[in-house]
């Protein structure tokens, strides 16, 4: 055989070896070996603006890939796929194109797929070496789809025109080519979905998406650090993070947004602490506790307690620029909702400010005796104290063994947004703004027993356990009825 001969098998099967290799990437994935818990969230989220806030190398640039090639192909394994897909892949310039969004699509998109690329620069030949303007794909469905690549360096301008299904953020863009994208998908009832490492600092992303301050119910987060991620060797994060500053790692490694003071619940994780509602039973109910407010919303919320001691939001009234009779009608609406005990009175029990218990100039009655004369007999007698209060709730997002005793219903979106906006500012006290449920919650909690110091549930024995949840249950009962 001659040598020409030989050299172009080797070739041909470099090449079989290759596409082989390029099929399998996306089957990995798709099958969970090459896939981490944190992004299977992000991909099965139904909502139609997810973002993944993540540090460096914690998988979220693979979320952002993987789901436009699901998309383009028509195979996303958990949404409603379709022929003749068109999408945008944003990045900030094209070098970071051409780096980072164009390498992952092209990792994960089989050349076998691929109908026709045309290039910005550099050969089709080499298309990792160039930067590339759009790919057409063959769409499982007959039809073809086509992914195109777009920059934030060039203007909102560049973004007009074109009706799309989906767009890809890969890194955070300006706010005004963020809204141009979102006109493009609105038509077809698109998606748009967002990797990034917040680096920026408090940027309208943070008020927009992190925070949700529009209340959007199209929004959904994901939070992905490099523990989350177990294809990084540990050693390597070990040795990272011993080099960075811990403003560093905020961002870099665990994708926190910063800002000067920090945040004062960094242990709050949005994946732990914040659940879909269940039907609580009815003997966890434990207390309403209210921080009022004329022009600044009043924040109102309802606490359960299981026998293990973990503590549930599980309701939530929160409005502003209304009367005292107008919230205690809302509050006792949302009791008979919940099916709340009500005492032989009529009269709903919570705690409250005791700043509630100050008349002003303009009212003979202070704003407690406003709502007992609503029905709503509240308890001033509040632990204020702000150190404490804020080191107990960190206590139950995060106790001693590392484990979450505090936990929000998703419906209750005002203290979620609170929670994760809540900085500490000069002197070492937090920022006194949009923190209605932050009192409300620390009130509450300052109201609970301290937790004994138990011995390690590993070496009880089972009857032992059982002892401990009836004395949390007997507990219970005597706090709550007497």
């Amino acid at each position: 055989m001659r040598i020409n001969e030989v050299l172009t098998k080797i070739k041909n099967i470099d090449k079989e070896l290759s596409l082989r290799k390029a099929k399998n990437r996306l089957q990995e994935y798709n099958t969970g070996k090459k896939v981490h818990a944190k992004q299977m969230l992000f991909h099965k989220s139904t909502k139609r603006n997810r973002w993944v806030f993540g540090g460096n190398r914690s998988g979220k640039s693979q979320c952002g890939a993987v789901e436009a090639v699901w998309l383009a192909r028509g195979i996303h394994p958990f949404r409603k796929n379709k022929d003749n897909v068109e999408g945008w892949v944003v990045s900030l310039s094209q070098q970071v194109q051409r780096d980072v969004a164009q390498q992952k699509i092209l990792y994960y998109l089989n050349p076998d797929w691929i109908q026709d690329v045309v290039m910005l620069s550099g050969k089709k030949s080499s298309l990792g070496g160039g930067v590339i303007d759009y790919i057409i794909i063959k769409n499982v469905f007959g039809g073809l789809s086509k992914i195109g690549f777009k920059t934030c360096d060039q203007g909102r301008e560049k973004f007009q025109g074109t009706s799309l299904d989906f767009v890809w953020f890969d890194e955070e863009p300006p706010r005004d080519i963020y809204i141009e994208c979102k006109m493009r998908v609105m038509d077809r009832c698109g998606d748009i979905f967002g990797t990034m490492t917040p680096l920026k600092g408090l940027t309208w992303v943070y008020d927009e998406i992190y925070l949700n301050s529009n209340n959007d119910p199209d929004i959904f987060i994901v939070e992905m650090e490099w523990a989350d991620n177990p294809f990084l060797d540990s050693n390597e994060i070990e040795q990272m993070t011993r080099t960075l500053s811990e403003s560093e790692l905020e961002s870099r490694r665990y994708g926190k947004f910063g800002a000067e003071g920090g945040l004062v619940y960094k242990e709050f994780d949005p994946n732990v602490h914040v659940i879909q509602p269940f039907n609580v039973p009815k003997e966890w109910y434990d207390k309403i506790s209210i921080d009022p407010g004329l022009h600044n919303p009043t924040s109102c919320h309802w606490y359960a307690v299981d026998f293990d001691g973990n503590v549930y939001v599980i309701a939530e009234h929160y409005e502003s620029g209304k009367n005292v009779e107008y919230h205690a009608n809302m509050i006792k609406k949302k009791c008979e909702q919940l099916g709340w005990p009500i005492r032989s009175n009529g009269c709903v029990e919570a705690l409250i400010d005791s700043a509630a218990n100050q008349r002003t100039l303009s009212s003979a009655k202070s704003v407690s005796e406003l709502f007992y004369d609503n029905g709503i007999l509240v308890n001033t007698r509040v632990n204020k104290d702000l150190f404490s209060g804020i080191s107990r709730v960190k206590s139950y997002l995060k106790n001693g063994e590392g484990k979450a005793r505090l936990f929000i219903f998703n419906t209750c979106t005002n203290m979620i947004r609170e929670i994760k906006g809540y900085w500490w500012g000069d002197a070492d006290v937090p920022i006194k703004r949009d923190d209605h449920a932050m009192d409300d919650l620390r009130y509450y909690i300052m109201s609970r027993p301290e937790t004994p110091v138990m011995p390690n549930c590993s070496t009880l024995t089972p009857i032992q356990r059982h002892k401990q949840k009836l004395l949390a249950r007997y507990n219970l009962q005597r706090r709550r009825f007497g």
